[in-house]
C-alpha cells in the first residue's frame, strides 16, 4: 500500500496535520473511508469494546453511527512522540429519541512506519445535554476552518 503522510516521527506541524485528518474522515461517517487509515490488523480498545482489524472497525463504526445520529467531532492534538500522539476530543450526537449527549474522551494512536493507525486505545464519557446547550453547529461534514476549536470552546 502507498504511504499515508504524514509518516512518523511526528513534529507538531505533522502531528496537528494527522490529527485533522483523522477528524476530517471520522465527521463523513463513513466507516470504509475511515477504516482505510488503520493497518489491517489494528488493534483497538474503544470503551469497553475490544477490536482487531479493519473488518471489525467497518463494524463497529456502522453499529456507532447508526445509533450516534447527527454525530460532528472536534479533535485536538495533546502530545506527540516519534510513532505516537495523543489526543483530546468531543462530539456531539443524538439518539433515536431525540435526546442530545457531548461525548468527552482522549486516544491514545500508535503508527506504522507508513503512517497507519495500529493501535488505538479509546477512553469516552458521555455527557447528557439539551439541544439548547449543542456547540457544534455546522452541516454535516468535515468542520469549518472557522469553526472554534475544543480550547476556543472551553471544553
Amino acid at each position: 500500500m502507498s504511504p499515508r503522510p504524514p509518516l512518523p516521527p511526528f513534529d507538531a506541524a505533522s502531528a496537528a496535520l494527522k490529527v485533522r485528518a483523522a477528524e476530517d474522515a471520522w465527521n463523513t461517517r463513513d466507516p470504509e473511508r475511515v477504516s482505510l487509515a488503520y493497518t489491517v490488523d489494528s488493534v483497538w480498545r474503544n470503551r469497553s469494546d475490544f477490536l482487531s482489524g479493519r473488518t471489525a472497525i467497518v463494524q463497529f463504526l456502522t453499529q456507532k453511527w447508526h445509533r450516534e445520529q447527527g454525530y460532528r467531532l472536534i479533535k485536538e492534538l495533546w502530545a506527540h512522540d516519534g510513532n505516537r500522539i495523543a489526543v483530546r476530543f468531543a462530539y456531539e450526537w443524538h439518539n433515536d429519541q431525540g435526546s442530545w449527549f457531548r461525548s468527552y474522551g482522549n486516544e491514545n494512536w500508535e503508527f506504522d512506519e507508513h503512517g497507519f493507525m495500529r493501535r488505538r486505545i479509546a477512553s469516552i464519557n458521555d455527557l447528557p445535554i439539551h439541544e439548547r446547550d449543542r456547540k457544534f453547529h455546522w452541516p454535516q461534514g468535515r468542520r469549518p476552518d472557522d469553526h472554534p476549536g475544543l480550547s476556543a470552546l472551553g471544553l
